[in-house]
Formats: C-alpha cells, structure tokens, sequence
C-alpha cells in the first residue's frame, strides 16, 4: 500500500485496540480496488474523545471513523444520532465526517445481525424472539429485531432494571409485542440470542440451558471467540440450529463502505462476501 498526501485517512477508535480486525480487511478491499484510503487503529482513551472529536476531526483529509469499546455509548450522548437504530440503542460505530466538517453517525451492529440471520436463512416475521442480555449489544440487536415484526420480542437481563428500560425503548416500534422475560428460559421460543459476555471467559456459565432450548428453534450466540462457545458447542449436540455472531462483523463490511462513500465496493462485496468471511469468520 502507497500512502502520499493525498491519500484518505481513517481511523478505528478503541481502548483496547490491538484486537481489532477492521484494518487488515479494509486496507486489503482498498487496496484491491484501487482506493487511495489507508484505515489505522487508534487508541483513545475514552476521557480523550470529546477533544479528538473537536479538534481531532479538524483535518480535511479525515474521512471518519469506526468505533469500538468503550466509545459507543459515548458518541452516541456526544452526536445525537438520528437513525432509530442507533437512538434506540444509544450506541454508535461509526462516524463520518462531511464537507463541511459536521460530523454524521450510524450504527451498523443491528443491521449486521438481522443481515446474518437472512444468511443463515432464519427468519424472524411472525416468530418468537428472546433476547438474553440487554447491554450495548442487546440493544442493538433487539432494535434491529424490532422492525422485522416478531410476533413477540422478550427481553431477559440479570439486572431488570436494564431490560424494563430497553422495552420501554422498544414499545413505540413494536407495541405490546415487547415483553420482560422473568428468567433466561429458552422454552417456547423460535429464535434465542445470548447477547451477553457469557462464554467470552472460560469457566463462565451459560447464559440459558440449552437442555430447554425447542427442537424447532435457532440459536445466535453474538460472542466473538475464535472456537465455538459452550453455548454453541451444547445445542448442536442436541441437534440445535446454533450460529455464531461473526457474521454480524461479515455483514457490516458493506455497510461500512457506503456509509463512508465507497459505494461501487459495497454493491461488488454484497453479492459475495466470502472473502470477508475467510479472515472474519473462523468456521
């Protein structure tokens, strides 16, 4: 990759953020199609965002940034973003900036997750949908699960107060069709999403008992773990449909890309993300 003065800088911003995949992706499809756009990781702390965001963003050949933990919530409170998503959520992860140096942002976790069960060939109109965990991620999903008109749509979190809030926020879509879950039991649903950190850490235990999971139903795990989680690896035994959340990520590229005006690489990756998956997607 040739970087010159008149290449476009973006950035992803996190702390941590060695971990992160976004560059080694996005620098590759810039790359292959000739895009003069380089993608750099930045570690921010998060009391550093306000000031990056005024003064940082300043530079006319910033094109904008992606975003991850722990700066979601933050720029979400800081940009006020007008997609229902994203405001249901009150997340965001991505961040354009426009000509005239106002700053626009999306979220795109939601619309990846449904993206991915459209993948998998798992439907959601007129089903019944859990959602375990009512975090960051649980919002995102749970809103995005909204507008594709489940016939109902509960929310269980440990702390209620958590879920009670995300159902409120949900209601105005979705109506009487949201609901608190009193615990974590799968049985009687058609679609079950662990939206929680449970199996990101060795030991933990499982968000739900796969033991009750229905015969008939799916299973999203939105944990990023190179090897499947005790959730995941539980219900196949049983025979359980049980997909993991990296096709979230996968789903999102395309997104990304038109958010920031590569639309012309968008419409060429959307037909066929395989090359995506093969270094998102560990199967």
């Amino acid at each position: 990759m040739t970087i010159n003065g008149a290449t476009r800088v973006f950035y992803i911003l996190g702390d941590p953020v060695a971990q992160v995949r976004a560059p080694e992706v996005y620098n590759h499809l810039f790359q292959q199609h000739g895009v003069d756009a380089v993608l750099v990781p930045l570690k921010l702390p998060a009391a550093a965002l306000p000031g990056f965001l005024a003064h940082g963003m300043k530079a006319e050949n910033i094109g904008g940034f992606w975003a991850t933990i722990p700066h979601k919530s933050a720029l979400a409170q800081l940009l006020q973003p007008n997609e229902p998503v994203a405001a249901i959520a009150g997340a965001v992860n991505a961040v354009r900036r426009m000509p005239n140096g106002s700053l626009q942002a999306a979220l795109f976790d939601g619309i990846g997750f449904v993206k991915g069960l459209d993948y998998f060939g798992i439907g959601v109109k007129g089903k019944r949908v859990l959602v375990v965990g009512a975090g960051g991620g649980g919002h995102a999903v749970a809103a995005a699960l909204a507008q594709r008109a489940p016939s109902t749509l509960t929310v269980f979190n440990r702390s209620r107060d958590h879920a009670e809030a995300l159902v409120a926020r949900l209601a105005p879509i979705i109506g009487a069709a949201v609901a608190v879950a009193e615990s974590a039991d799968p049985t009687g649903f058609d679609l079950v999403v662990n939206c929680t950190s449970q199996g990101l850490q060795s030991g933990d235990p499982l968000p739900f008992d796969p033991a009750r999971v229905d015969e008939s139903a799916a299973v999203v795990d939105i944990i990023m773990s190179k090897s499947p989680t005790p959730l995941l690896v539980a219900c196949r035994a049983r025979g359980i449909r049980a997909e993991a959340g990296f096709e979230m990520l996968v789903q999102q590229v395309p997104e990304y890309l038109r958010f920031f005006g590569f639309e012309q690489i968008a419409q060429a990756l959307q037909s066929d993300l395989s090359a995506v998956r093969a270094v998102l997607y560990p199967r």
